[in-house]
């Protein structure tokens, strides 16, 4: 009978949130809140192929089915295309699930729901950016759409779950599995997605070069070849910056818990950052933090600064880092 009520206790559990980096991040304390109050449950997690990585670092989720909707859409005429989405609707469709919960809340991530065997839970009519997803769900919740993201899916799934909706900070379930030995750097992460989200070349300088003089060294990471451009003439003024080789996110994800703190910028790096309990300045310039901004964990501060049509200031940064009371100075 024990054995029987514990299987019974047990629940299946499918995340629908396929994109983007950073949003697929916010998701991730879903995750942990969940374990808490049913801690046999079993959680699996659709997402878009480019973003497979982040729910992967979570010892927790099990399978993780990849969608690729930005590849497909360009390709819909192709047969393999086809073939692609016959296959991930089969493999999410191959066992049942107590819970579907689409926390990314647009149509085409209902739809994707769908494919599961299970009950479907988001967000109301009122609570979304695109009304007609709420019509592909069984249950749905009003939530106030104006607070941040990572607030509004702990509250989807607290409700969708039947457990008080948590005021706590929330935590990413991550570090405890990436070894932290903390070295004497600093991460800049300058890259983000479009120019207007770039913070001056001559202000990550006048970052390094503070730094440097407090013996931290600054660490540029990079993907495309027009980063690693930057990273180099970055580092060119800066002593002893090192521009770290071309790593896959897993292997950055490891690596970057070494480091004392963060800045970064409208990136979703800055956002694994404060994941990994680092702590991180964020900085924004052609976006508002207030609802997809940077949310720090238990363990570490994040703290975001700018706006749209701001530019933070390089004393600014260095003021809350100094704020921060992080063990810079005797280095």
């Amino acid at each position: 009978m024990a054995l029987y009520a514990k299987i019974a206790a047990m629940k299946r559990i499918l995340i629908v949130k396929t994109t983007s980096m950073g949003d697929v991040i916010h998701a991730l304390p879903v995750v942990e809140d969940i374990l808490q109050h049913f801690p046999d449950a079993q959680i699996d997690w659709l997402v878009e192929e480019s973003f497979a990585d982040i729910p992967r670092l979570h010892p927790r989720v099990q399978q993780v089915f990849t969608v690729a909707v930005r590849r497909w859409r360009n390709q819909w005429w192709r047969c393999q295309t086809w073939r692609e989405i016959s296959a991930i609707k089969q493999a999410v469709a191959s066992q049942p699930y107590d819970l579907v919960l689409d926390v990314q809340g647009l149509v085409k991530s209902a739809v994707m729901s769908t494919w599961a065997k299970g009950p479907r839970y988001g967000y109301d009519k009122h609570s979304i950016r695109e009304p007609l997803a709420s019509r592909f769900y069984q249950h749905a919740f009003d939530i106030p759409y104006r607070q941040h993201a990572v607030i509004r899916m702990r509250t989807l799934a607290a409700m969708a779950l039947g457990y008080d909706v948590p005021q706590d900070n929330p935590n990413y379930g991550l570090a405890a599995d990436i070894q932290r030995t903390p070295t004497p750097a600093f991460l800049a992460l300058h890259a983000t997605s479009r120019d207007s989200k770039l913070w001056p070349e001559d202000h990550w300088v006048d970052l390094g070069q503070h730094y440097a003089a407090q013996g931290l060294q600054m660490w540029l990471p990079w993907a495309s070849a027009s980063e690693q451009a930057r990273a180099k003439r970055i580092a060119a003024e800066v002593p002893q910056a090192m521009v770290l080789p071309k790593l896959s996110l897993q292997q950055l994800a490891g690596q970057m818990p070494q480091a004392q703190f963060a800045v970064g910028v409208d990136t979703g790096l800055s956002h694994l950052a404060a994941a990994l309990d680092i702590p991180v300045v964020a900085l924004y310039t052609d976006t508002e933090p207030a609802f997809t901004g940077v949310a720090g964990g238990r363990k570490a501060p994040a703290i975001n600064l700018g706006g749209k049509g701001q530019l933070p200031t390089v004393n600014a940064v260095i003021d809350h880092l100094t704020a921060m009371t992080l063990p810079v100075a005797h280095i």
